[in-house]
């Protein structure tokens, strides 16, 4: 879509990639506006700030953040930093979450972003607005929003980038006789650390990073820890006071937990590692075209945007990638169709190239709720973004040493934080001393 003068773009959410959104409309004066970042509450971080209460804030919202007290980074600083903004070199590579939060201040600050947020405003309401112009119909988008004092307001953009992240809304995926439990049920959203655990028996169900991390945070306070999966056994070396368990399938009417093999066991507590839905309360999917399920959303083209409103864009609903890497590709590709250099096809073709792309993978056997996960896909779908929009893809040292993580993430899930990267150029990194447990 070509612009006729300079646009305005709203950018929902102040984490990671509504400042990532933020950053790269402001380096382009002459063809955008500077954004209007509303950011829902007081600071900037999203799921990066960390919140001590659980439940809501004061003004009744729910609390954004998933961040546990002692949570350090599964991938290393040297592939979870932007492109263009590496962290301190004195850091550790594997990093305690409020080194993060602290490089998205500094990151603000170095692009001087933050007065361009609109802080305490969430948004309510995201609509398309048809308008006639010379050139034929566009659309507009029109944002109302109130501030938590209550003053609503309504502007009107040419573009809306979505980035209100994914890790808030927790899923619960169903238990037949969930109410005979007698325990206590909870999310990982709702985990802050493991002292409460202590000595308990708990059911912890997902074996991804959160589950596999916060059961071996609880055998530290001496949990008895029952990790339950519906994937194969893994076959990492995990703590002792860690058992592998079957998915569970249904509480009996005496409260105990039975597992798909048929065994039974009790627990003090159930504690929810299943993930997280898709919430856009502020969209009416439908008129966009969209089905939004809680753990898929469709169609997107390119991951991105709505194949009927090519000026909406989804920055950050794919999962199991490098988060701040696929963040800075995804935004440059959508500023590139914005500013016109990107030649979308038509709707009819880009709704066609996602349904092949999806039934492509559901042939090969991935369920709905994993058709997001890109993992080692993630190269190739950065390689060509940056081809289409022709920008500077990441380098290949990045998924070089994303791999080299995966490889001692899976030899020793308590160790591997231990060791310490350097990048060397564009295709090589190296290996520090690993050094003792460290903070920073």
């Amino acid at each position: 879509m070509e612009l006729r003068s300079r646009a305005r773009v709203a950018v929902i959410g102040a984490g990671p990639a509504g400042l990532c959104a933020a950053r790269h409309i402001l380096s382009r004066p002459e063809t955008f506006d500077p954004p209007v970042v509303y950011e829902m509450t007081d600071h900037l971080g999203g799921t990066w700030f960390y919140e001590e209460r659980v439940g809501t804030y004061d003004n009744g919202y729910p609390i954004h953040s998933s961040m546990y007290r002692d949570l350090r980074t599964n991938l290393p600083k040297e592939v979870m930093m932007f492109p263009d903004f590496p962290f301190d070199d004195h850091l550790p590579s594997f990093l305690h979450h409020t080194s993060v939060q602290r490089y998205l201040e500094k990151y603000c600050e170095s692009y001087d972003i933050a007065r361009h947020i609109k802080f305490n405003t969430a948004v309510e309401k995201v609509k398309p607005v048809s308008m006639e112009t010379e050139t034929g119909g566009a659309v507009t988008w029109e944002v109302i929003s109130h501030r938590t004092c209550g003053d609503r307001n309504t502007q009107t953009f040419d573009s809306v980038f979505v980035c209100n992240g994914h890790y808030s809304d927790p899923h619960l995926p169903y238990i037949p006789g969930i109410e005979h439990f007698k325990g206590k049920v909870l999310h990982s959203h709702s985990y802050r650390c493991p002292e409460a655990f202590a000595n308990k028996s708990v059911v912890v169900l997902g074996a991804r990073a959160s589950g596999v991390d916060i059961s071996i945070e609880l055998v530290q306070v001496n949990a008895q820890v029952i990790l339950s999966h519906n994937t194969p056994t893994m076959s990492l070396p995990l703590p002792l006071g860690i058992r592998q368990a079957t998915s569970v399938v249904g509480v009996l009417e005496d409260g105990s937990l039975q597992f798909q093999d048929g065994s039974v066991s009790q627990a003090d507590i159930l504690l929810f590692c299943t993930g997280y839905n898709f919430n856009f309360p502020f969209l009416c999917p439908s008129e966009l075209g969209l089905d939004v399920q809680d753990l898929f959303v469709t169609p997107l083209y390119k991951y991105l945007l709505p194949p009927g409103f090519p000026s909406i864009f989804f920055i950050g609903i794919c999962k199991i990638i490098c988060p701040f890497i696929h963040f800075d590709c995804q935004v440059q590709f959508a500023l590139a169709v914005l500013e016109g250099s990107v030649k979308l096809p038509t709707q009819e073709e880009m709704e066609k190239e996602v349904q092949r792309e999806m039934q492509k993978k559901l042939d090969t056997g991935v369920q709905v709720k994993h058709l997001l996960n890109l993992d080692k896909d993630q190269w190739d779908y950065y390689l060509d973004l940056a081809r289409v929009a022709r920008f500077t893809p990441p380098q290949p040292v990045f998924e070089s040493l994303y791999e080299e993580v995966r490889r001692q993430r899976k030899k020793d899930p308590q160790k591997y934080r231990q060791i310490n990267y350097r990048l060397i150029d564009a295709t090589q990194w190296e290996l520090l001393e690993a050094s003792p447990e460290q903070t920073d």
